[in-house]
This record gives structure tokens, C-alpha cells and sequence, in this order.
């Protein structure tokens, strides 16, 4: 996984060097010899990745996020953030585990476009969480979307409920470290397994996005849109092998391939269907295949 900011920080204290451990270098499998580069901020980056802000992006205590809306939310709903579900205060989820509705008064660094803190947001609970299936938190906020844009003038990325296409042009956007990573969608995961958790339908990106530890729970933005296409979550630190920090790809006939430095993000897509009126979660909802408690 993407560390959280404070495993990131020990690593860096250790070696003395900018921590990568979603660091890509190339996507070779394991028996290449494939080097990690350092991760570094796309300051470079052509003009259609540039009109990708921060409007919306907000910093955790130990990774990032970006409030969302739904398509059919509405201003006066209750405001959600998403981040990764290992990214819960109350530490990782494990295998199967499923959170809902728990009671939670965690607190976010609002950005705006130019990555700016303006405010502080603060949560009424987590709304879901796993780390089953996905890597997701959302927490519903104690402001609607409307007092949010009324006081820092800051509207919700979109989550979008199309599945993305290879070859997609994405941003990914940390609100923690206020640095954007662009390259594309490189493919997609079968199964990505880290360690106890198995993760269904992955993103693959291509090797210039070389995300670091506190980018967990980056908003992925699909360039064209604007809207956002999955949530970024881990990648393979060192060429392991299915272990913790080094995911590996299974295919539907069970082969594994390691892709020493590659990171990877968990669509998005699916969650729309999950939630109804008032961005209330209903698991039970037609078409809703997130796992359930």
C-alpha cells in the first residue's frame, strides 16, 4: 500500500531519501530488472494535466483525499469524502471486514485550486469502509455540499459511474503533499493481491505516475472529464511477491505477475449505485456490489 504519512516518514528517516513505496520505474514483470525511480512531482506536465487542480482535494492526518459528490447528489446533501479504507484513524480493515455507519469526528484540510488550505471540514461518521474487494472510506460530513461552496468557494469532484478505458489520460492528486502525478490507465488487475487483502478489477497506471507514501487515497482524475475514475491505494515496493507493500496481479487462471515499482488504484465507478437520496449508503440497492457487513 501507499503508506500512511508516518510509516512514509520512518522509512525516510532510514534511508535519507524520498520514500517510494508506489514508486514506478517500469512495467516489467519481476523477472526483469526493473529499478524504482524516485517519486517526484509532474512539474512538467502538458497543459491538458495542468487544468487538473486541487479544488476539492483535502489532506488526513496520514494520507490524502477529495470530497465527492454522486451524479445525483444534490446541494443540500450531507458532503462525503473519500480516501482509502487504510486510511481509517482506526487503523486497517481487515480481510472481509466491512465498516458502516460508525461514529466519527475525524478532521480534513480543505484545498483550493492552487492547493491552498482554506478550511477545515469535520466528519459525523464513517459512512463505509473496507479494504475487501476495494480500498475505500467515505465519510459523510457535517456540511452539506451548498455550505461548503458557500463558505470557501470549493465545489465536489465527481465520481464517476462509468468504468474508465485504457489508455485513459489521469491525474493523480494528493491534497497531503499538494502534488499532482499524471500518466494513463496501463491496464487492469484481474485480482491485486497485498498481503491478507485481495482487491477485484484494479487500475493499473503506466510508470510516470510515481506516487509516495501519504498519496493513499489520492482522487484519480480522468483528465477529459474532470471527474473522478478510482481512489489510488498501493504498488509494488521492491519486486515481493504478494506481501505486504508489493502487490502482485492475478489473472482470472490463477497466473501471478509481480511489476517491481508499478502502482495501481481502485476504480470508483461502482459506488454511485450504492448510495440514494441524501447520499444515504443502502447496500441493498439494485446494482450496489460493493461488499457488505
Amino acid at each position: 500500500m501507499n503508506k500512511p504519512l508516518l510509516a512514509a516518514l520512518a522509512t525516510l528517516a532510514v534511508t535519507g531519501v524520498g520514500v517510494a513505496p508506489a514508486a514506478a520505474s517500469s512495467a516489467a514483470p519481476v523477472s526483469s530488472a526493473a529499478t524504482a525511480a524516485t517519486a517526484s512531482p509532474v512539474s512538467s506536465a502538458a497543459p491538458a494535466v495542468r487544468a487538473v487542480s486541487f479544488a476539492g482535494t483535502v489532506a488526513l492526518s496520514n494520507c490524502s483525499g477529495s470530497v465527492v459528490r454522486l451524479p445525483a447528489s444534490e446541494d443540500d446533501d450531507p458532503a462525503l469524502v473519500m480516501s482509502n479504507g487504510h486510511c481509517l484513524e482506526t487503523g486497517f480493515p481487515a480481510a472481509g471486514e466491512v465498516v458502516v455507519d460508525q461514529p466519527s469526528s475525524r478532521t480534513f484540510g480543505l484545498l483550493n485550486a492552487s492547493g491552498t488550505r482554506v478550511g477545515t471540514l469535520r466528519a459525523g461518521k464513517i459512512a463505509y469502509a473496507t479494504m475487501t474487494d476495494t480500498d475505500v472510506s467515505l465519510y459523510q460530513l457535517t456540511s452539506t455540499y451548498a455550505q461548503i461552496r458557500g463558505s470557501y468557494g470549493i465545489s465536489p469532484l465527481t465520481l464517476n459511474d462509468t468504468r474508465p478505458t485504457a489508455g485513459t489520460a489521469i491525474t493523480v492528486v494528493s491534497g497531503y503533499w499538494k502534488r499532482t502525478y499524471a500518466c494513463n490507465v496501463d491496464g487492469f488487475a484481474y485480482r491485486l493481491k497485498e498481503g491478507e487483502w485481495t482487491w477485484k478489477d484494479s487500475v493499473r497506471y503506466t510508470s510516470a505516475c510515481q506516487t509516495i507514501g501519504g498519496t493513499s487515497g489520492s482522487p484519480v482524475v480522468d483528465n477529459a472529464t474532470g471527474e473522478v475514475v478510482a481512489v489510488n491505494n498501493t504498488g509494488n515496493e521492491d519486486g515481493g511477491r504478494c506481501t505486504d507493500n508489493n502487490p502482485c496481479e492475478v489473472a482470472e487462471d490463477g497466473t501471478v505477475t509481480v511489476r517491481e515499482g508499478i502502482n495501481y488504484g481502485q476504480q470508483t465507478y461502482q459506488i454511485p449505485a450504492c448510495f440514494g437520496l441524501d447520499n444515504k449508503l443502502d447496500l441493498s440497492r439494485s446494482g450496489c456490489a460493493l461488499p457488505k457487513p
